[in-house]
């Protein structure tokens, strides 16, 4: 009975943890909450950057602009690692940060999610587009071709060119562009691309980067084949009525 009484006060004593500034974090009646307490704040344009203490563990977070302040505690959901990502903004390298969707001062639901940082998929969500039929010269690269022969075209840096279909803004200091160019590998017709540079839909462009094959950096950013860090080279605006 003894042992009984014991367990039941240390769950009570347990299932409220408070921080400095008494905000409560239900760490037993939430077990599995991802939670967090802002130890330091730094705003950019788009996104606040946060130093957090997670677990007796420091760490640097973002999340897209908003009013944080020291102090505050947070639930979050999914955390997506960068290593070596430097803002262009702050003008500061982070050696390891993590991006996370969307944080909130109550515990998540995971089924209701939204708000925070824009999210990408990674999975193509557009239709191959019949009105886009681009005629290339027989030394151009096709997105057909760089479906068939990825292997061969691995970790490699050429120029391809395409229309624009999809645009994500910033999300994760890129620019994800989604270009196709009419033609199509066993139902691969969108090549995924991360940049700088910000063209619009309908535009036709040309990018050189590097094809990079396989890659996940979670949280649904899975890519059997992606161009990364690509430049643009030329653009044409509203080339294609999509």
């Amino acid at each position: 009975m003894k042992v009984y009484l014991m367990l039941i006060l240390v769950v009570v004593f347990s299932s409220c943890v408070r921080n400095k500034n008494g905000q409560a974090v239900q760490s037993v009646v939430q077990p599995n909450a991802k939670v967090f307490e802002v130890t330091e704040v730094v705003q950019a344009s788009s996104y606040s950057y946060l130093k957090v203490k997670e677990n007796l563990a420091e760490r640097w977070v973002a999340v897209s602009k908003q009013d944080v302040k020291v102090g505050d505690v947070y639930y979050y959901d999914e955390a997506l690692q960068m290593t070596n990502f430097k803002s262009k903004d702050l003008d500061r390298t982070f050696d390891v940060i993590y991006f996370i969707n969307q944080i909130s001062k109550t515990p998540l639901n995971r089924n209701k999610m939204s708000g925070g940082m824009p999210v990408h998929s990674g999975k193509v969500k557009t239709k191959q587009l019949s009105a886009i039929t681009l005629k290339k010269a027989d030394n151009e690269i096709t997105v057909g071709q760089v479906f068939a022969e990825r292997a061969a075209y691995s970790a490699k840096e050429f120029e391809i060119r395409g229309v624009v279909v999809k645009v994500n803004k910033q999300v994760m200091g890129k620019n994800w562009v989604h270009i196709q160019d009419g033609t199509n590998d066993a139902g691969n017709y969108d090549l995924t691309i991360t940049t700088q540079d910000l063209p619009a839909v309908n535009d036709e462009v040309t990018f050189k980067g590097k094809l990079m094959l396989n890659k996940d950096f979670g949280s649904g950013y899975s890519y059997e084949v992606i161009m990364e860090d690509a430049v643009l080279v030329n653009k044409k605006e509203a080339g294609v009525k999509l």
